[in-house]
């Protein structure tokens, strides 16, 4: 039974963090942009997460 009420604090935890409840949810970014030259065309793209003041982002 110990064991099964740390599992739910945890779990409480992780879903009032996860929704934001204890702060600025993370907010979910992405971009897509395709582009024209003399050398052809080219697509490129990234995904990124962003909370408050740091924000971090992949691009390809």
């Amino acid at each position: 039974m110990f064991f099964l009420r740390i599992a739910v604090i945890v779990a409480t935890g992780f879903a009032l963090a996860g929704c934001g409840a204890d702060g600025e949810p993370v907010q979910p970014t992405a971009s897509l942009g395709v582009g024209v030259g003399s050398s052809g065309t080219h697509v490129g793209g990234g995904v990124g997460l962003r909370r408050g003041g740091l924000g971090i982002y992949l691009g390809v």
